[in-house]
């Protein structure tokens, strides 16, 4: 293939999916069972926080964003793929790539500060439950969620733009399902290495803070927690906790694994593997360990059922 630049490619191909019938047909049938589920559970959940007034608090306000964030992550890349997987086109125009990159690392840029503000809303809520209501208002939690989605957003315009304006050549296949920062790059015939320095100081400074924010804040929390007199409290708190831990630890641990690293470190099979983790599997996990555990929002979701089934009835 004959060498071009960004003016003259007009498509890539994504190879990171089988090309065997008997397997792609298996996992189509798989992703779309894991992408109904994942819509359907996050869905549940924005529809019982928003018709509950029980629900209208800052902590089941950054949950509906967190759900939110959770049904756009996977709708972003498992419809191609699986467009992929039944009819084999595994065509993506430029265009549609270089958008496809920029709303994935806008929504978990976005998801990574949200988790820390989140984190920070329990940090409140334990240390200074007296205090909670003056210290996070609804104007407050207003004023950080958006500004979780406005740093998510200009943080991925840098890493698209400074992505899509190296030179490709030799090849235009993507190995990886979707349009990803290391499977693109590494397309690359120019060097990368002072735009990767960008990327990996931009990424590790945004990343580190909110891990900082995250840290610091679960490190007061389980102290106070191991403070408290009574079981019950302490057994309350730690399982709401405990919850938005195991959200942190999954979400912050494959993330970490994609992109804070250098592209010359990228394998595709192993990369694969994290992304579905991060990108497919934590929406579909998310309203279950962190959510639907959580017995207000059972209740309000038992109260939308009866609702939809007295409709439904008469």
């Amino acid at each position: 293939m004959q060498r071009v630049n960004t003016s003259t490619v007009s498509e890539f191909i994504l190879v990171g999916l089988s090309d065997a019938l008997e397997v792609r047909f298996l996992l189509f049938v798989l992703f779309l069972i894991i992408y109904l589920a994942t819509m359907a559970g996050n869905v549940a959940v924005l529809v019982a926080i928003s018709t509950d007034a029980h629900l209208h608090n800052p902590m089941y306000f950054f949950l509906g964003n967190l759900s939110l964030l959770d049904i756009f992550c996977p709708t972003i890349t498992v419809p191609k793929m699986l467009e992929a997987l039944l009819f084999e086109n595994k065509v993506i125009s430029f265009t549609g790539c270089m958008l496809q990159l920029f709303f994935l690392i806008d929504v978990v840029g976005t998801e990574i500060f949200l988790l820390a503000v989140m984190a920070y809303d329990r940090y409140v809520a334990i240390c200074h439950p007296l205090q909670y209501m003056n210290i996070v208002s609804m104007k407050l939690c207003a004023c950080l969620a958006i500004g979780t989605w406005v740093v998510g957003f200009f943080n991925s315009l840098l890493h698209t733009s400074l992505i899509f304006t190296v030179f490709f050549c030799d090849s235009n296949e993507v190995d990886q399902y979707y349009c990803d920062i290391p499977p693109v790059l590494a397309l690359s015939c120019s060097s990368t290495y002072n735009r990767e320095l960008v990327i990996l100081t931009v990424a590790g400074v945004l990343g580190s803070s909110a891990f900082v924010v995250t840290l610091i804040s679960y490190i007061y929390i389980l102290l106070a927690i191991l403070c408290m007199n009574s079981a019950e409290s302490r057994h309350k708190a730690f399982s709401t906790c405990s919850s938005h831990l195991t959200v942190v630890c999954l979400f912050y641990g494959t993330t970490i694994c994609t992109y804070v690293r250098p592209s010359s470190t990228y394998s595709p099979n192993q990369d694969r593997i994290v992304s579905m983790l991060y990108g497919i599997l934590t929406p579909l996990l998310n309203p279950i360990i962190y959510s639907l555990r959580n017995k207000e929002v059972k209740c309000a979701l038992g109260r939308v059922i009866s609702w939809v089934r007295t409709t439904l009835t008469k």
